[in-house]
C-alpha cells in the first residue's frame, strides 16, 4: 500500500484513454451498442442539467451594513476541486450574501499553477480577483470587521 504524506491529498486516479476510439463516442463499447442492439436509438442528442447538492459551512458569518458576509479563512487551497467549489457556492448565494476570503498569505501560489515567463505563479489573491471575490489579509481586513484592540497583539 502506498503511503500518503500527511497534509497532502491523495491524487485522483485518471480515467484511462481508450485506443482507436470512434469519433463521437465516449467508449468503444458505446459504439458497439449503437451500431448493434441499440441501432434504432438516438445517440448524444439531449443534455440534462443537474445539480449535486452540497452544504457549505462558512468559517465566519457577520451582517455588515445589511449584507451577510461569509468569511472564509484560507491558509491555502489544496487542489482545483477545492477552489472550484467556491465559484459554485458564490453562484448559489442570494444578492444580500457575499463570500469573502481572508488569506493567510495572499501571494501564495495556487496548486498546480504553471510558472509564467517571469518565473511567478498565479497567487491566491489573483485567483480571487479573477473570480470577483473580495479578499483580505490579516493586515488589510477593515477595522469595522474586527476587534481593533486585539489586532496589535494578534499573531
Amino acid at each position: 500500500m502506498k503511503k500518503v504524506r500527511k497534509g497532502f491529498r491523495k491524487a485522483r486516479v485518471k480515467r484511462p484513454v481508450e485506443k482507436n476510439l470512434v469519433k463521437g463516442y465516449d467508449s468503444n463499447w458505446e459504439y458497439e451498442l449503437h451500431s448493434g442492439i441499440l441501432d434504432n436509438w438516438e445517440h448524444h442528442v439531449d443534455k440534462v442539467e443537474y445539480t449535486v447538492e452540497h452544504k457549505y459551512e462558512p468559517d465566519f458569518v457577520k451582517t455588515i451594513n445589511g449584507k451577510k458576509i461569509l468569511l472564509e479563512a484560507k491558509g491555502r487551497f489544496w487542489d482545483s476541486a477545492e477552489y472550484s467549489k467556491y465559484i459554485w457556492i458564490d453562484k448559489a448565494l442570494p444578492d444580500d450574501v457575499e463570500l469573502v476570503f481572508l488569506f493567510a498569505n495572499p501571494s501564495a501560489p495556487m496548486p498546480q499553477a504553471k510558472v509564467r515567463k517571469d518565473g511567478t505563479r498565479r497567487s491566491h489573491s489573483e485567483w480571487a480577483d479573477k473570480n470577483n471575490f473580495r479578499w483580505f489579509s490579516e493586515d488589510s481586513i477593515p477595522d469595522n470587521w474586527i476587534n481593533k484592540k486585539k489586532r496589535e497583539t494578534f499573531k
